[in-house]
């Protein structure tokens, strides 16, 4: 898949992200690694349209970001739609998820990625 240019200090960035993960991005990265969410390949802190997003999943054009209490505040809450809007443009869906969500009900939180996926169906 090609990439966008992107400036080295940014990939460093990327690189770095990997090595100092919050818990829930953790938590999520060990449901998502090596497909084993439903044969799913995801990427962690991956470059894309200029942005590092959290995991992406080239193969559905899905991201999936991790949300602390920092992304609710109004500068942030523009900031995380332009974003969106940006990558939704390229084909992109994106899911977020708060840190919160992810710690304490990481089965609904795989299972509507799968949702999204197309690899699921909802509950009836």
């Amino acid at each position: 898949m090609p990439h966008t240019p992107l400036p080295p200090k940014h990939r460093a960035n990327a690189r770095s992200m990997r090595k100092v993960m919050t818990s829930a991005e953790l938590k999520l990265w060990n449901e998502l690694r090596a497909h084993r969410l439903m044969g799913l390949g995801f990427r962690r802190h991956f470059p894309i349209a200029g942005y590092i997003v959290d995991f992406a999943c080239p193969e559905k054009k899905l991201i999936v970001e991790v949300d602390g209490s920092q992304h609710g505040q109004r500068d942030a809450v523009a900031g995380d739609a332009a974003r969106t809007l940006r990558l939704e443009q390229d084909g992109w869906t994106v899911l977020r998820f708060w840190n919160d969500d992810i710690i304490r009900d990481i089965d609904n939180v795989c299972q509507h990625i799968v949702i999204v996926a197309g690899l699921g169906r909802a509950s009836e």
